[in-house]
């Protein structure tokens, strides 16, 4: 069993930032990808952003240069930064991860997500 548990959702205001966190429990081998993505009311989930577990990141282009994606594979949490807030940004955001599994010699790759976290532009 594995938990995505994430935090740091709220109200925000023009120009205002929020960080996220979302911390991975449970039986975990490692975690491969960690993501965040969103989904506004009437629209599909997108994605936002997503980092290996070296530390390589992808951004949607819409976030690009005001959203910031970092991990801590010791806490296996991964965070988001978001500055520069905009009423487009309003959306749950949802965290994801690709963990593996190992029980003996066999290892299984699954995709978890959390249970998502509002983030409303407040004018």
């Amino acid at each position: 069993q594995v938990q995505l548990v994430e935090s740091g959702g709220g109200l925000v205001q023009a120009g205002g930032s929020l960080r996220l966190s979302c911390a991975a429990s449970g039986s975990i081998f490692s975690i491969n990808d960690m993501g965040w993505y969103r989904q506004a009311p009437g629209k599909q989930r997108e994605l936002v952003a997503v980092i290996s577990r070296g530390g390589r990141t992808n951004y949607a282009d819409s976030v690009k240069g005001r959203f910031a994606i970092s991990r801590d594979n010791v806490k296996n949490t991964v965070y988001l930064q978001m500055n520069s807030l905009k009423p487009e940004d309003t959306a749950v955001y949802y965290c994801n991860a690709d963990i593996t599994h190992r029980a003996g010699y066999d290892y299984r790759n699954y995709d978890y997500w959390g249970q998502g976290t509002q983030v409303t532009f407040s004018s």
